[in-house]
């Protein structure tokens, strides 16, 4: 039986591979969520070259996924970052966000400084989905909100989708 070996999720049986593994890294400081998702019970090597390829580079993949936020919540036919960033100065107590905005801070808005606080959460990889390869959760906190900015990429970190989820 052909054994694969990726970072963080160790040994996998190509032949037998089971249909979700899930760990918990440290990135930045931070816990965050790697899960694998498999449709098959076999897979290619050459698509677990590709996972291998995404886990090694996710530091990559995060400050290419904060591009598309930043142009998204720049873009004023952009929707969704600046939607979950106004939902949340609009919808949280001053008290719950004041850990992560300084609403005394004349220089910076509270939006800017909400938008900084994005930060990933999760990354759940899909080798041999026929839609997206990697989906990226980011979020300014799990105890504050349940909503998610929810980019959907290729294996490469190309947008293929960008929405606000719970």
């Amino acid at each position: 039986m052909a054994e694969y070996t990726l970072p963080y999720f160790g040994q996998l049986s190509t032949e037998d591979i089971e249909e979700y593994y899930d760990v918990t890294i440290d990135f930045n400081g931070n816990e965050i969520q790697l899960n694998l998702n498999f449709e098959n019970n076999s897979i290619a090597p050459s698509q677990l070259d590709k996972v291998k390829n995404y886990l090694e580079n996710i530091g990559k993949f995060d400050s290419l996924n904060k591009t598309y936020i930043l142009d998204d919540y720049h873009d004023e036919d952009g929707e969704t970052v600046k939607f979950y960033v106004e939902h949340h100065l609009e919808e949280c107590e001053k008290e719950e966000l004041s850990a992560l905005i300084n609403f005394d801070d004349s220089t910076t808005q509270p939006e800017q400084q909400l938008l900084k606080k994005l930060e990933l959460v999760r990354v759940g990889i899909y080798p041999d989905s026929e839609d997206s390869f990697a989906i990226s959760d980011y979020s300014i906190g799990r105890d504050i909100t349940d909503y998610l900015v929810v980019i959907n990429t290729d294996e490469n970190g190309k947008l293929d989708d960008m929405a606000m989820e719970s």
